[in-house]
């Protein structure tokens, strides 16, 4: 491989990427930051892999879903504030759309049994994904534990609090980076990229160069200015009060669309953690308290969002679709109009805070780079995240293995099928480095005909 620079991507060029991406988005956070990782990095070369990780360090650190973060701040880093725009909502937009018409065909026709034979097929191949995730970043994060062995540790406390002790997953990188920050005056060099790496570079060794590489200086528009932070301070206040307003002065305060547009804003700022933190508060919100749907409804949306591209949090679209559904928001000779007006209010509250984060908190980030007082945590957070991905494919593939509520010997309770699928999809992916989509298209498609056949 060349280890020239390549050309910039124009406007154009990333905008087609990032309506791609936006379709082959599967697999959650992990497997959504993987094919970031492998397009962005290994493939077209747009950003280099210490810059991505670093990028993806911020974006652990805030409430919100990381890949889709991850994926503005690259965009906003390559094309300044447009860029970063951009990238942000077409990672949305495809998952919006797709959910607003399986969640009409939800509500219209009840059972989805090609959905659950589809969702039957693709868990394994998620399952698939996020191991893929766990060696794709571990390999390039922790290196050797002799070189490394901080690191390392941290890696296997992080996996060990999540799966064994349920530790919160802020705690989890509270302490990851009070042990970064020790560590960079304790053992420094673990904690320098060249460290990471395996000791000093050769020419030969050099990774091929990258648009914005290691060393590349920081755009001139990613530069803190206090300027530029109120301006973004000031338009994403405008961005958020002037919806909320317009949906008070329109229905009231005690409206089901403004109540979805506060509930949804305080659920956006507890994200911490990715989807499934918050999924219990909106499970206590949106089912318990405001009635928008029934608990099975909300199992169902949950699984709808796994078979859709899109961050899993992209649940609260069918949460507001069927809120305003049921509550008629637009009146009984509008439901389907009601309904995707509620999905999009809930997901416009739901991801402002992200794209305000990112434009706001990016040229901070920026100028931190290569500093190893400030790095060191950053890196000690990816140790640590290499860690609750493992416990996160653990998770998933146990709960693959099992038949559910099976008994007997332990060989009885074990459900082939699913197994199988997920050993195949980890041969293609890791073995055969297949695609993605085809990977998750073929285990979708043996889901379906196996339901079938049952």
């Amino acid at each position: 491989m060349s280890t020239a620079s390549p050309a910039a991507p124009s406007f154009a060029q990333a905008l087609r990427f990032w309506l791609r991406l936006g379709f082959i988005s599967f697999g959650g956070p992990a497997g959504q930051i993987a094919v970031m990782h492998r397009e962005l990095v290994e493939q077209k070369r747009w950003i280099s892999e210490q810059r991505f990780l670093h990028a993806l360090n911020y974006c652990m650190l805030l409430p919100g879903p990381e890949a889709q973060q991850l994926a503005t701040y690259i965009g906003w880093l390559l094309h300044r504030s447009w860029g970063g725009v951009v990238a942000g909502a077409l990672f949305v937009l495809p998952s919006l759309f797709i959910l607003i018409g399986l969640s009409w065909i939800y509500v219209a026709f009840g059972t989805l049994p090609l959905v659950a034979g589809l969702l039957y097929g693709i868990k394994p191949a998620v399952a698939a994904i996020v191991v893929q995730a766990v060696q794709r970043i571990g390999s390039r994060t922790l290196k050797t534990p002799t070189s490394a062995p901080w690191l390392w540790l941290i890696a296997l406390g992080s996996f060990v609090a999540l799966y064994c002790f349920k530790l919160a997953f802020p705690a989890i990188v509270l302490t990851a980076a009070l042990l970064g920050w020790i560590g960079s005056r304790l053992a420094p060099t673990q904690f320098s990229a060249v460290a990471a790496h395996g000791g000093s570079k050769t020419a030969a060794a050099q990774p091929p160069a990258a648009v914005i590489d290691d060393h590349t200086p920081t755009p001139e528009h990613a530069r803190f200015r206090p300027g530029r932070l109120l301006k973004v301070a000031l338009v994403g206040a405008a961005l958020w009060l002037l919806p909320m307003a317009a949906l008070i002065a329109w229905q009231g305060w005690d409206s089901t669309l403004a109540q979805m547009a506060w509930f949804f804003t305080k659920a956006a700022l507890l994200t911490f953690g990715g989807a499934y933190a918050v999924l219990p508060y909106v499970y206590q919100g949106a089912v318990e308290h405001f009635g928008w749907l029934s608990a099975a409804q909300m199992i169902d949306g949950l699984a709808l969002g796994e078979t859709t591209p899109g961050p899993l949090i992209m649940v609260v679209a069918f949460v507001g679709f069927l809120g305003g559904w049921s509550q008629q928001v637009l009146g009984p000779q509008a439901l389907f109009f009601g309904a995707a007006l509620a999905a999009t209010v809930v997901t416009w509250f739901t991801f402002l805070p992200s794209f305000i984060f990112i434009l706001a908190g990016g040229p901070l980030v920026e100028s931190t780079h290569g500093k190893l007082h400030f790095t060191a945590p950053l890196r000690a957070i990816t140790a640590a995240v290499v860690g609750v991905i493992a416990s996160l494919a653990l998770f998933f593939m146990a709960h693959i293995a099992l038949k559910p509520a099976a008994a007997g010997p332990w060989l009885a309770q074990l459900d082939w099928p699913p197994i199988l699928l997920m050993l195949a999809a980890a041969l293609a992916l890791l073995r055969y480095k297949r695609g993605v989509i085809p990977v998750i298209l073929a285990c979708g498609l043996a889901g379906v005909v196996l339901r079938l056949a049952a």
